[in-house]
């Protein structure tokens, strides 16, 4: 692996602390379909913009709280996995960040002229 592998969002290169890295770009090693390491931080994209979070994972709800979609109900939201693939995610659905191929989400508001 190499160092620019791990950059995150500052550019800066992570650091290795008894093999648990400072911060981690999820979508660097999505594209190459492989497993991130384990952070102290990581770094996700939810639709142009990237968050730092100290977590491994989260709910569907508060990626989008995150993401200032609120209320959440309103808004349907999908991770980008590596190939094109568009998985819908739920509310209350377990996202780990830490999973191969998890690139990037994506949301969109939920039509309220249909039905």
């Amino acid at each position: 692996m190499k160092d620019s592998d791990l950059q995150g969002s500052g550019g800066g290169v992570a650091e290795v602390e008894d093999e648990l890295f400072d911060e981690v770009e999820i979508e660097i090693f999505g594209k190459k379909n492989e497993k991130p390491p384990k952070a102290k931080r990581y770094v996700i994209r939810i639709d142009k913009v990237k968050y730092t979070v100290s977590v491994s994972h989260m709910k569907g709800r508060e990626l989008l709280e995150l993401a200032g979609k609120t209320p959440p109900e309103k808004y349907s939201l999908s991770e980008k996995l590596q190939g094109g693939q568009v998985k819908p995610i739920g509310l209350e659905d377990d996202v780990d960040f830490t999973r191969p191929g998890v690139e990037r989400f994506m949301t969109l508001p939920l039509d309220q002229t249909e039905g």
